[in-house]
This record gives structure tokens, sequence and C-alpha cells, in this order.
């Protein structure tokens, strides 16, 4: 990914974090020297010392087939990111986007059953404890989870690298930095909102 010095995010907890705030990802994979995506949750999780992505494909999905031709794979997670009007600035420019991404890049495997049904059972209890009827693995038929099982393939990604571009306006001066994040929290949009949160972290 393409990254501006004074855009490049290193710290590797944050980092970590925004993967986990914002799991909904796209996997990208080569087929026939073609690129090939899919979206899809992911999770997070450790094991010693590397971090892995964990999920699954539907069982139709070709997608999967390929991580056995190449298992070098891009997962790319996306933030907030708002049009920026140059018509905050206090000098002539062109508008332009803000906006927070992370690119992840890693060895992709196919996981046996018993690792798959660990993983489902964690992303089940990660989104729906909290929740006042949670669906939990245990709660489940085992006859529908059989069922469901046979449709999908479960993966993980061991990370290797991670790069991130933060882009939120560092370029501009104190005056027009508050400027933009003063009709960020104008404009009604909750992405542009979380934009200008970001923005703040940078500049209190």
């Amino acid at each position: 990914m393409y990254i501006p010095k004074k855009y490049k995010v290193t710290d590797v907890n944050e980092l970590l974090d925004f993967v986990e705030t914002n799991a909904f990802a796209t996997i990208v994979t080569m087929k026939d020297n073609k690129p090939i995506a899919t979206h899809l949750p992911l999770r997070l999780s450790k094991k010693e010392d590397t971090y892995y992505l964990t999920g699954h494909f539907a069982y139709g999905n070709p997608q999967w087939r390929t991580l056995a031709e190449n298992d070098q794979v891009l997962v790319m997670f996306q933030g907030p990111h708002a049009y920026i009007s140059s018509s905050w600035y206090s000098h002539e420019d062109v508008p332009t986007w803000d906006y927070q991404a992370v690119h992840i890049y890693g060895k992709a495997s196919v996981l046996e059953k018993e690792e798959l049904v660990k993983d489902l059972t964690g992303m089940l209890e990660k989104y729906e404890a909290h929740r006042e009827h949670p669906v939990l693995w245990d709660t489940l038929s085992p006859s529908l989870l059989e069922r469901e099982l046979k449709g999908i393939v479960g993966f993980q990604v061991k990370i290797e690298d991670i790069q991130a571009s933060y882009k939120l306006s560092q370029n501009q001066n104190d005056t027009d930095f508050h400027n933009i994040i003063e009709n960020l929290q104008k404009e009604g949009d909750p992405n542009a909102r979380a934009i200008a949160e970001q923005m703040k972290k940078l500049r209190k």
C-alpha cells in the first residue's frame, strides 16, 4: 500500500485494536493470475508470539481452493472515511478524502473441523454474549450445527506484515485542522463524525 510518511502508522497494538474494531474485512487471493476477493468478518487471535486472523468461506465460494495454489494473501480492513472540502481551508487548495485503512499480508491455510468449531464458538461469544438472548454454540442443536459446518470452509492467516495509513489531514495547519473537525461534525454523516473524532486524538 502506498503510504506517505506523515500518514503511516506503526504502533502494532493500535493497529491490532483497529482490526478488532473494524473486523469486517476483504480477503484477496489469486486465481489464474487474477485477483479475487471476498468480504467477511474475521477474528484476531494470538498463539505464543504469533498473531492470526481466522474466518470461513462458504463451501460454494471457489476462493478457498486458491489457498492450495498460493497461500500468500492480502487482507484489507477499512475504518471511517470522509470527503474533505477545501472550502474549509484558509488557503486555496483542492478537496481530498480522509480515511483509515490497514492491510495485512500473511500465509493462509485451511482449518481442520475442530479448529473451525473453536473459531465459530469464539465468534459467537464475541458478538452474542452481551445480548439478552445470546445465540451461542452450545445453545444451537447438534443437527443444525453439523448441517451448517458442511457448508463452510474455515481458514487462518498467519500475520507476516501489517501496513497502515491514517490520512487525517495531518498536513494542515492547526487553524485549518480544527476547522475541518468542526465542519465534519456538522455533516450529519456518521463517517464524517468518526473521522472528526479520530482527528481530535491527533491534536488535543
